[in-house]
């Protein structure tokens, strides 16, 4: 069933109006984070051994230095050119380490080959020290390489699915260092908006105020809130999830974003236009060709031949001018782009056209 540009005109401009018949509010939880409450990247460089051919070749020599140095230590003393194996690939293992995680605990590591083998399937990955930023070893990677998929080659012909040279080993690291967060210690609490904005970190305060009294928060600065932490607090994991509970209403200048490259347009809620009229319309020209036969006539001693009659048609369309009223909302603009019948190419074409001439009221931002 096809659906008309009169309906889809008509479900857009309904989805509008539902979506701005309510305010919208979000948990402080999902737009923003304790400071000191954070994940810590781990990375550390491997070996995948027990691969069926599709390790790395005679091209990656690291792959081979490091295998020779690893047997090194076992008492195997061989020279790096001595060894080509194909079983065998170099990866770089990386991780997420949780804060306030224990030692002991299990976290799952990520493999990326960085040399040239084909796959990682049925590999096992060998003790991986993994290293934080300051140098130290948090977590040691060792397991079986899981790639959720398959990478098959025979007689020319292949089939493959997913990615087969990254692959990950769940639960595949033990944390050998345990590392503490700082926020649970300290008097003050500072929250981290995700998305900068004097007008959100004035309400998450608000907020907070309303939950633990007056003057118990305040912004900082466009991104941070800070929270006094009250004196007979008993758990400070129970007063970081009631604050995380709390619910307000996030704000957002007036964007426009948009991807060339793709087509995409968003426009955001608070978007304005400045009283503005607007033309748009549409050149086509087809060209079509039709084949015909030429029979010369009785005694005529011409030849028979096929002869391809052009015509060419020229249309322009368009829904000619489009008025829209002083300090348009977006479903005006909706609306009047709707009447046009613009599709997501000239509607780029408009949006810049409406910002150079001053008439648009947002930021325009062109990925």
């Amino acid at each position: 069933m096809r659906i008309g540009r009169a309906a889809i005109a008509a479900m857009t401009m309904m989805l509008l109006t539902a979506v701005s018949s309510w305010a919208l509010t979000t948990r402080i939880k999902d737009i923003a984070s304790v400071s000191g409450v954070t994940k810590h990247t781990l990375m550390g460089y491997g070996l995948v051994v027990g691969l069926e051919g599709t390790g790395d070749g005679t091209g990656a020599g690291f792959t081979a230095q490091s295998l020779a140095n690893m047997l090194e230590r076992f008492g195997v003393s061989v020279s790096s050119g001595q060894i080509k194996v194909k079983n065998v690939a170099a990866v770089m293992v990386t991780a997420d380490l949780p804060a306030d995680c224990e030692e002991g605990s299990q976290i799952d590591v990520l493999l990326s080959s960085i040399g040239d083998a084909k796959s990682l399937q049925g590999g096992t990955l060998l003790a991986t020290p993994l290293r934080g930023g300051d140098g130290d070893v948090y977590a040691l990677g060792q397991g079986p390489v899981s790639i959720g998929g398959f990478n098959y080659s025979s007689g020319g012909d292949s089939v493959q699915k997913n990615h087969a040279v990254v692959g990950r080993v769940a639960r595949g690291a033990h944390v050998t260092q345990a590392v503490e967060s700082r926020a649970l210690e300290q008097a003050h609490l500072c929250l981290l908006l995700h998305n900068p904005d004097y007008t959100t970190a004035s309400r998450v305060a608000e907020a907070i105020g309303e939950q633990l009294g007056q003057g118990a928060a305040w912004p900082v600065n466009e991104t941070m809130v800070q929270v006094s932490v009250p004196g007979d607090c008993p758990n400070m994991v129970e007063l970081i999830t009631g604050i995380e509970q709390l619910t307000v209403q996030p704000d957002s200048p007036a964007t426009v974003v948009i991807n060339e490259r793709t087509g995409t347009v968003v426009i955001g809620e608070h978007v304005r236009i400045a009283p503005v009229a607007i033309a748009h319309g549409s050149l086509t020209i087809q060209v079509s060709v039709e084949t015909q036969v030429s029979q010369p006539g009785p005694f005529a001693g011409g030849d028979t031949a096929v002869v391809n009659n052009e015509e060419i048609t020229v249309s322009e369309g368009g829904a000619g001018l489009v008025a829209l009223p002083a300090q348009g909302s977006l479903h005006e603009l909706v609306s009047a782009l709707n009447m046009l019948g613009v599709k997501p190419r000239d509607l780029i074409a408009i949006i810049q056209a409406l910002q150079t001439a001053g008439a648009l009221e947002a930021e325009v931002t062109v990925q």
